[in-house]
């Protein structure tokens, strides 16, 4: 984790000595790119030694993201992941629960593929946080936080001003020994898929 977040600094250091801006952004890509996130979902899976069952939610949020050029950018994001009725293994017993809420928000490094045309492919990655919302129901009492890190990749679409995102982030949530039994006390890992509207509200 050190070393990732020393290469993201390295080469957000370097693209601040650039001059490139609206001139070298990718075609169709401005600047500042807004992106909503109208659905999605994150779905947490089992492992060998997880206690908390598997789940999914249900995603909608936004995120802005600031290029250096057409080809490195940086993105703030802060979604909201919304807890559905589902059947969960949990306590020794399966029961149709609904999940907690969630909100994530994270810092990424975006790296855009370098061909011109309409269509970007990115890859991605980078770190921040998750809230976990009270559920007494489920033995969560209070909001938690938790670091967490992701990296994935995706692909943008424009047509002019307006264009679409379609991404995929792998999703680690850093365990707490104060975390309730449901949802932190081990490392859990997760994988998010989305679909965006993009906006350039910049030039």
């Amino acid at each position: 984790m050190t070393r990732w977040i020393a290469v993201l600094i390295a080469v957000v250091g370097l693209m601040g000595t650039g001059q490139a801006y609206a001139q070298e952004a990718a075609p169709g890509q401005g600047v500042v790119v807004l992106t909503i996130i109208p659905g999605g979902g994150t779905f947490f899976t089992e492992g060998k030694d997880t206690k908390g069952p598997s789940f999914g939610n249900y995603d909608l949020g936004a995120g802005v993201t600031v290029n250096f050029n057409r080809f490195v950018g940086v993105e703030g994001e802060v979604s909201g992941s919304l807890g559905i009725t589902q059947d969960l293994l949990y306590g020794g017993q399966t029961s149709s629960l609904r999940t907690p809420n969630f909100l994530n928000y994270s810092g990424n490094l975006v790296i855009s593929a370098a061909n011109k045309s309409s269509v970007i492919p990115y890859v991605t990655g980078g770190i921040g946080g998750l809230s976990l919302f009270e559920k007494p129901t489920l033995g969560i009492i209070g909001t938690d936080t938790f670091f967490t890190s992701n990296v994935g990749a995706g692909v943008k679409w424009f047509a002019g001003r307006w264009g679409l995102r379609g991404d995929y982030r792998f999703i680690a949530v850093q365990s707490k020994d104060e975390a309730p039994a449901f949802f932190g006390q081990e490392t859990r890992y997760g994988h998010r898929l989305y679909g965006g509207i993009l906006v350039n509200v910049g030039p």
